[in-house]
């Protein structure tokens, strides 16, 4: 069964060349049609990704199109009932989800286990076979979530309440929406006995928010047999919607590398009404605002200069002016600094970050105590040199009563990025085509971090996908009242079922 030419298809010639209506392969367009869409994707892409589009065409396998109201109507009845368990880390408790999971893929006759380094702490891992003529693909998500300050939230955040055209409920953003629709395209490829050329294998996994040793790293170190794959989608990218419209299709390439830096004061204690000038707390004060102030130099990657240039072709000015004026040594300041006021998530893309979270000193009010210490979130780009820019913020910091040292390493280490030139990364430009025709797709450094760092690590092509979020939706990650959209996140299933079949299906 072939799929029909959607409605975004027949107004979008450009976007997208016609297909053949007996075949399912690309036919040949009107002339016309066929010049005003290579000339969108020379102005949008430039000439080597038109010598790409046109030496490799795009041939879709056969494949369903499902009745994707229904599978959205579906895919939001897990969900909620995803959100009711309990899943925070800590203590994690992943195994109860894990296991609500495997119950819908056991209805639908899914092949699924359970595997776990400590009991409660499972992750599930469930694989629809292919005729193996490629290695898999793989479909991640995570099952744990942050806590929660309940008293700062409307709804009950454990509720799953479904209300406004939203989903409510912590993990509703990150990671249960990821969850959701990667579990409901097993059903749809389970339900339509889609022809696989690769086995397309999914894991929700625990750990990720703050304890990979029992979930990622576990997978990776005792059972790479059953998730070892050459392509992983993973949470990292969003569809980002802005003023009422998809800007781009965000997919991460490559991610920040987390370690926390700490500052340590030292001094004499002594009685609070004698001022002292070794008070620790003072020094930590002065060493704390003198991180603030002062901002890393801004060095770009091949992928953060691939994102700006593209955003700089889809913005309206003056954005656009900004974003392309950032590789001129004359205008850089000034457009970084806008860039700062405007999109911290942009500017932070820009350089190895510094946040001060934690600071911790002191026990009675009339007591000057003997130390005291800050903890800064600092987010290395990828090639960063970690111990020399330690001693970059000695100097920075200038005071020898202030201690700088790295926290250990952790296992998400600098890899190089997924590359931009594989069958996963075109299919998600396929995708976005096809239902979005108007933005872009734009590879991105993630400023957080995912486990995909373990996979490429490991030789796997992974790429950061999400649903459609605004900023106000993004800014509720991790806070009070997350929530994700049910028609952003019924277009992104279409989107991640479309990638899926392209890539895996047979052809």
């Amino acid at each position: 069964m072939r799929r029909p030419v959607n409605r975004i298809e027949a107004r979008s010639v450009r976007s997208i060349p016609s297909r053949e209506r007996t075949s399912g392969k690309l036919g040949s367009p009107p002339p016309a049609a066929w010049h005003a869409w290579v000339h969108g994707v020379v102005l949008r892409f430039g000439a080597f990704a038109l010598l790409l589009l046109l030496a490799e065409p795009w041939a879709l396998p056969a494949a369903p199109s499902p009745d994707f109201a229904a599978a959205r109507d579906e895919m939001v009845r897990i969900l909620a009932g995803f959100i009711r368990v309990d899943t925070s880390n800590p203590p994690g408790n992943e195994t109860r989800g894990a296991e609500y999971l495997k119950s819908h893929l056991d209805r639908a006759g899914i092949s699924s286990e359970i595997l776990a380094l400590e009991p409660e702490r499972g992750n599930l891992v469930a694989r629809i076979k292919g005729n193996g003529k490629k290695r898999p693909l793989l479909l991640v998500a995570h099952l744990d979530v942050v806590g929660v300050e309940r008293d700062k939230w409307t709804v009950d955040p454990f509720g799953g309440v479904v209300k406004g055209g939203y989903v409510y409920g912590r993990g509703a953003a990150d990671d249960k929406g990821m969850g959701a629709a990667c579990l409901q395209v097993m059903l749809l490829l389970q339900r339509f006995k889609v022809p696989l050329d690769r086995d397309v294998i999914f894991v929700a996994e625990s750990g990720e928010e703050s304890s990979t040793y029992v979930g990622m790293d576990f997978l990776v170190n005792k059972h790479w047999d059953k998730i070892a794959a050459e392509f992983a989608l993973n949470e990292g990218g969003r569809i980002f919607l802005k003023e009422g419209r998809v800007q781009y299709v965000g997919v991460a390439t490559t991610e920040k590398v987390p370690r926390a830096v700490f500052l340590t004061a030292r001094g004499v204690s002594g009685h609070g009404s004698r001022p002292r000038a070794d008070n620790p707390i003072v020094h930590l004060a002065g060493a704390v605002a003198k991180l603030g102030a002062w901002q890393s130099p801004m060095r770009l990657n091949d992928t953060t200069r691939t994102f700006f240039e593209r955003l700089a072709r889809i913005s309206s000015s003056p954005e656009a002016q900004f974003y392309a004026r950032l590789a001129d040594p004359s205008s850089s300041p000034e457009a970084q600094e806008r860039i700062r006021q405007a999109s911290p998530g942009y500017y932070s893309m820009l350089r190895t970050s510094l946040s001060p979270t934690l600071i911790k000193g002191g026990f009675r009010l009339n007591v000057i105590p003997a130390d005291a210490s800050a903890s800064v979130d600092a987010r290395f780009l990828p090639d960063e040199d970690h111990e020399a820019f330690a001693a970059q913020l000695r100097k920075v910091i200038d005071d020898p009563a202030v201690e700088v040292a790295l926290a250990a390493p952790g296992s998400r280490k600098p890899t190089a990025p997924s590359r931009l030139d594989t069958e996963m990364f075109r299919a998600l430009e396929h995708a976005q085509a096809q239902l979005f025709p108007d933005a872009a797709t734009l590879p991105m450094m993630l400023t957080g971090a995912t486990d995909s760092a373990q996979l490429r690590a490991r030789g796997v092509q992974a790429y950061g996908v999400g649903s459609i979020f605004s900023d106000e939706d993004s800014a509720r990650t991790h806070g009070n009242d997350e929530r994700i959209s049910i028609p952003g996140l019924g277009k992104f299933l279409e989107f991640l079922w479309w990638s899926v079949v392209e890539v895996a299906g047979a052809r």
